[in-house]
């Protein structure tokens, strides 16, 4: 009859599970407490309780070909990065090509995830929900949780002293849509994640002064890399991933030291981070703003006064109007009882950063709690690939005994995960081989050595992953050889677009020494 799973929220990471579970002959449904699909993605002027909240201006920060699901590209007019509003789009599409409306119920909030009595034996979750305060229960074999980690926001007012006393506005970034707020203000904006640099330069445009202040500094990286190329499609490639993995720790920092400060010094303009690394910046404007004197970067809030603040390490006082706390989000998973995830002081632990490591059977699973150096929609949509196989007790590597010995070791990490050297495509090999669809570099380097060089020298783009194995996809050699063409036609709209990729010829030579030793030592 096919097993029932429950798949909670349709944004990005529910899609595509619900996706995975058609593919592989489980019957989804997808539970949706908005009402319509795209999560994050879906733009609204109010601000609707339990659901993420975007400002007009969101762009993308990973360029299009790393963004795709890994069996549907984006439509090679659509921009390198992208608005919003075109992602919505993408998600849609994806929806609609793949016939996932069918299979999601909006409107319908899902209040418990209970495992039921019998739950050694049989692994399976009682289920409520509930649409216009009308109450159903479900029973479901399996449970797939894609509720996102955007929406419960994390507002530590006691790290603040002299917060109570500030006579000034205050907010949330997530409570940001439009930058008039700002019109004419002294504005401190607090942290210096990728929104809080984002609204810094929005606001800066309208205010009288902007700060931002930041404890611990961040490396900025503008989308437009080398040569005017995309970010990540020269970063994220499998030489960079051996290069860093191969050198010594001290080593692959210095080089990437050295790489995000190529653009600017960043000690020079006050940002250089005090931990060696964590998740860089993405901005293509802050470094000219601070050059041009419309932000200025100060350290960390030491205390509020009336109508001011004050900075540790400096004596004078900032006079400040208004304050946008952008301090990040909580995950929370108000449905699930705590004994199924135990998030202590944002700590979880889950096997694999997807499944709880301390349930008798593997039956609910949690994606998209990473947040890498890079796209998520290839991360969640692998993790959905195998965690539908799991389910199905396919050659998953979930056999009872061993799974239960890999999984008391567990991962104990920080929720959402952002450890940078978290190696983002060392973890998808990890899980594409538990599913047999990693790309074998030595067979392909003899069957198809043009393939084998762009997959390796080249972008890490998703249709690597559906060359073979379970739900592997025509087109995805082709999807490969033209990601180029689909980067670039967009923005060669004055002359003919030709064929060109990115090949630096000193790292081509080192790199085809590394390849061989990669492959010689089984990479």
């Amino acid at each position: 009859a096919g097993m029932r799973v429950a798949v909670v929220g349709a944004g990005v990471s529910g899609l595509t599970a619900t996706k995975c579970c058609l593919d592989e002959g489980l019957k989804p449904t997808c539970f949706e407490q908005s009402r319509d699909i795209g999560g994050l993605w879906r733009y609204t002027e109010h601000i609707e309780a339990g659901r993420p909240s975007l400002y007009p201006s969101v762009i993308s920060n990973t360029s299009k070909e790393m963004s795709a699901f890994s069996d549907f590209p984006y439509p090679e007019d659509f921009p390198v990065f992208l608005p919003n509003a075109r992602l919505l789009d993408y998600l849609r599409h994806y929806a609609e090509r793949f016939g996932l409306r069918d299979h999601i119920k909006l409107g319908t909030t899902v209040v418990s995830v209970r495992k039921r009595p019998d739950f050694a034996t049989t692994g399976q979750w009682d289920v409520v929900t509930e649409v216009d305060g009308k109450q159903t229960s479900h029973i479901f074999d399996a449970v797939m949780v894609c509720s996102g980690n955007f929406s419960e926001p994390s507002l530590p007012l006691h790290c603040f002293p002299g917060i109570e006393r500030f006579q000034g506005q205050y907010f949330h970034s997530r409570q940001y849509k439009h930058p008039d707020v700002f019109q004419g203000k002294r504005v401190l904006v607090v942290g210096m994640g990728n929104s809080g640099v984002d609204i810094a330069v929005e606001a800066s445009r309208v205010a009288m002064k902007v700060t931002v202040c930041t404890g611990r500094g961040a490396w900025v990286l503008s989308r437009v890399f080398d040569h005017g190329y995309p970010w990540d499609m020269v970063f994220n490639t499998r030489l960079m991933s051996l290069i860093r993995n191969s050198l010594p720790g001290p080593l692959s920092r210095a080089l990437i030291n050295y790489r995000v400060n190529q653009w600017f010094k960043h000690e020079n303009y006050g940002l250089q981070p005090e931990k060696r690394y964590f998740l860089p910046v993405l901005n293509d404007d802050l470094p000219s703003y601070i050059l041009t004197g419309r932000i200025t970067i100060k350290p960390g809030v030491k205390e509020f006064k009336d109508k001011s603040v004050l900075f540790h390490n400096c004596s004078e006082e900032e006079p400040i109007d208004i304050v946008v706390f952008c301090t990040g989000y909580n995950v929370s998973f108000p449905f699930l009882e705590e004994a199924v995830v135990k998030v202590e002081n944002k700590h979880a632990s889950l096997y694999k950063y997807v499944f709880p490591t301390h349930l008798q059977r593997p039956t609910l699973a949690i994606l998209g709690l990473i947040k890498p150096l890079g796209a998520i929609m290839p991360v969640t949509e692998m993790q959905a690939r195998w965690v539908t196989r799991v389910f199905k007790g396919r050659r998953a590597n979930m056999s009872s005994p061993r799974y239960q010995n890999t999984v008391q070791t567990g991962h104990i990490f920080s929720l959402p995960c952002t450890k940078t050297d978290f190696n983002c495509l060392v973890y998808m090999d990890n899980l594409a081989s538990f599913i047999g669809a990693k790309p074998s570099m030595l067979g392909l380097l003899c069957r198809d050595p043009w393939l084998a060089l762009t997959i390796f020298f080249g972008p890490c783009t998703p249709y690597q992953y559906r060359l073979g194995g379970p739900g592997r996809w025509e087109g995805a050699r082709q999807a490969i050889l033209t990601q180029w063409d689909r980067t670039l036609k967009p923005t060669r709209t004055r002359v003919p677009t030709g064929s060109s990729s990115p090949c630096p010829s000193v790292l081509t030579v080192m790199g085809f020494l590394l390849l061989l030793a990669a492959v010689v030592f089984g990479f």
